[in-house]
């Protein structure tokens, strides 16, 4: 028997098994492909996906597998890319909406990584630290009762059955456990034409001329779609449409042919390593659980690409219900804490998928930045993306006292509020007040206080004035804060009374 069954072993599955494992809980992911993806698929992780992975203890190992840069263009435009209109000296600056958010965060990188990197990241994390990952393996079929799930699984040994407390979807858009529970979508579902997604290998530093890019937008008559940067010096992506045929009508030299012509290079040496369809979607699931089964990443909302806010998001969700799946199961909680999983879940998801697909019709409101593109955000009721990854708040049963209306759509306010995450500040010179969340809930306070109250949680007192007055805490108060870095209720520390045992459900 297993805690916890995780059907899907891409990234939210891992990070889910990787996060669990961080909060004591043993986890078995069934994968029916017979290894990790070699695909890179999305490449950009948002601040606070980083701080995930700093509290989890392997920062240092994604930043070891990031594709470094110091500059980016971000979207680019050109008929081919030895066409594109380059400026002739590389920006001196990076050149992101994310920017704006480094200072509310402890954690940055240099650069972007590759999924097909981050995974190899996880699977080992996860079972260095005891998690059992199974490939070529496939969740059959499952039952529930009011103590558990009994999963039928196919694997290389033959069919089995395995009894877990719980069962977590990451089994992507078209999740087959979602289908199995009933559970329906809304949203537009399918956008634009069915995709070919290339992955090759071809020197092109001569045509890039020294610029990074996140993407080219390539729209030669020849061979439209859209180059997407992996490493920047050898390993590319590029979209084009699908249209009615088959993957199979897409050889290596068919492929290569778009690419040269793409490029605008016709003898281009070029590698083509893998080739995957796909199409953009954008779909939220009408539930985020049922019973002791839940969705998380695109089984639970499939989010369109521009603004890397899927991925980022399904991190998010694994990292939300882990500590809430952990207290439950070590009994530290309640049963009832597991509803805050969707309660919190789903409106941010929905927040994201609102965005991505907001962004679409104009995808410069993502890119640009200044008080023009700000205006032109706000007119077309688009969030900016640091607000989107690191600025929204929660509200349920596990916060009290929540604040859940975003301050700006703008700007990132981290503010002390119940309901947001708690600001950052640097202590010394690499311990952040982030690094101060253990995995039990944890009470700042300032000092010269009398009262230090003792309970079910971790203390720490903090010097920082101008981090104190931020959090609104400078005279004498307190704030909770959660395993997941969310405040669930401020006050003064006289005042916690029975908070705890309502935060926690029990």
């Amino acid at each position: 028997m297993t805690r916890v069954l995780i059907a899907g072993g891409g990234t939210v599955g891992l990070s889910t098994a990787l996060f669990l494992a961080h909060h004591g809980v043993d986890a078995l992911v069934v994968e029916r492909a017979d290894g990790p993806s070699a695909h890179p698929r999305a490449t950009g992780l948002s601040f606070r996906t980083l701080e995930f992975f700093r509290q989890a203890g392997i920062a240092d190992d994604v930043e070891a597998v990031a594709v470094r840069r110091t500059a980016t263009l971000g979207k680019i435009y050109a008929p081919t890319l030895a066409t594109a209109d380059l400026p002739d000296t590389p920006p001196a600056v990076p050149n992101s909406p994310n920017v704006a958010a480094s200072r509310h965060s402890p954690s940055v990188l240099r650069g972007t990584c590759p999924q097909d990197r981050l995974d190899s990241v996880l699977l080992t994390a996860a079972r260095e630290r005891g998690a059992t990952v199974a490939y070529s393996t496939t969740l059959v079929s499952f039952e529930q009762d009011s103590t558990g799930v009994t999963a039928v699984l196919d694997g290389p040994a033959g069919r089995r059955t395995e009894r877990a407390d719980y069962l977590v979807a990451a089994d992507g858009g078209r999740s087959e456990v979602r289908a199995a529970l009933g559970i329906g979508t809304t949203g537009p579902g399918a956008l634009g034409q069915p995709l070919l997604n290339i992955l090759f290998r071809a020197d092109l530093t001569p045509y890039t001329k020294g610029h990074h890019f996140a993407n080219c937008t390539i729209t030669t008559p020849e061979s439209p779609g859209m180059l997407v940067t992996v490493d920047a010096e050898k390993d590319w992506i590029f979209h084009t449409e699908l249209g009615d045929e088959p993957v199979d009508a897409f050889p290596s030299s068919r492929c290569a042919a778009l690419i040269r012509a793409a490029v605008g290079v016709p003898d281009l040496a070029v590698e083509v390593l893998s080739v995957l369809p796909w199409r953009v979607r954008g779909l939220l699931a009408d539930r985020f659980r049922a019973g002791r089964v839940f969705l998380a990443g695109d089984a639970a909302h499939a989010v369109p690409p521009l603004g890397a806010f899927g991925a980022n998001t399904g991190i998010a969700d694994a990292h939300n219900l882990a500590w809430k799946l952990a207290a439950v199961l070590d009994g530290s909680a309640g049963p009832a804490l597991l509803d805050t999983y969707e309660a919190e879940r789903r409106p941010v998801a929905a927040l994201a998928l609102d965005q991505a697909l907001r962004r679409l019709d104009d995808p410069r409101l993502h890119w640009e930045q200044g008080p023009a593109a700000a205006a032109a955000r706000a007119a077309a009721g688009v969030v900016n993306a640091p607000v989107v990854h690191l600025g929204y708040r929660y509200d349920s049963a596990a916060v009290l006292g929540a604040r859940p209306e975003l301050p700006s759509t703008e700007d990132v306010v981290l503010d002390g509020a119940p309901g947001s995450r708690l600001p950052h500040a640097w202590l010394s010179d690499d311990l952040s007040t982030l690094d101060l969340v253990g995995r039990r809930l944890t009470l700042f306070t300032g000092p010269g206080g009398d009262h230090r109250p003792a309970g079910d949680f971790d203390v720490h007192v903090v010097e920082d004035e101008e981090w104190l007055r931020a959090t609104g805490i400078a005279d004498g108060g307190a704030v909770l804060v959660r395993p997941d870095h969310f405040i669930a209720w401020r006050g003064r520390p006289d005042e916690l009374g029975g908070a705890v045992d309502r935060i926690l459900a029990r």
